[in-house]
């Protein structure tokens, strides 16, 4: 028998001043049995950075990810379902990276622990020529303190100011100084 997928449920309230984008959102997540906290709160943390004020299907949106090929990690899509954001977490390789700038508007990959700078410095000359992609660096140790905030059922304080984020639970509290390379 297949191991399930475990849910946890967040509420998030985003207070993003560079953006001036103020929302609370009530997600779901689905951890896969091959996934840890960490990642899935590196999914959640780039949510709260890149929400926007789109309503229903344009909003940016999880996606059953690590456990289907064809779909990143989150995405944001229009009413005609063209792909706006293709999110994909970790070190893709180029063929994936290829069909994700082919098929989406823009494509943001998040590096998220210390092993990601070699594959930053293996791939860089390639990715350059992809012009809708972006690559945004979280620190490996701000990512663990992010985990440590995890539980089954999480409320979430995420403010953004000048580039930085600070996220608060009842479990405590964590900066994060997400970087765009």
């Amino acid at each position: 028998m297949a191991i399930k997928a475990t849910i946890y449920k967040a509420s998030v309230q985003v207070s993003d001043m560079d953006r001036h984008h103020y929302q609370s959102y009530d997600l779901t997540l689905a951890l896969h049995p091959s996934e840890t906290e960490e990642r899935m709160m590196a999914r959640l943390a780039v949510f709260a950075l890149l929400a926007d004020d789109k309503d229903g299907d344009e909003q940016l949106a999880f996606t059953k990810g690590i456990s289907t090929e064809d779909e990143p990690d989150l995405w944001q899509k229009n009413f005609s379902d063209e792909i706006l954001l293709w999110v994909e977490l970790g070190q893709p390789d180029e063929k994936r990276l290829r069909k994700a700038c082919g098929r989406a508007q823009d494509v943001v990959i998040v590096n998220y622990n210390d092993k990601s700078d070699i594959w930053w410095e293996q791939n860089k000359g390639k990715l350059s020529r992809f012009d809708n992609l972006r690559v945004l660096q979280f620190a490996e140790a701000e990512i663990q303190a992010l985990e440590g905030l995890c539980a089954r059922t999480m409320q979430l304080n995420v403010t953004i100011q000048d580039g930085e984020m600070w996220v608060s639970s009842e479990q405590g509290e964590c900066a994060l100084h997400p970087a765009w390379r």
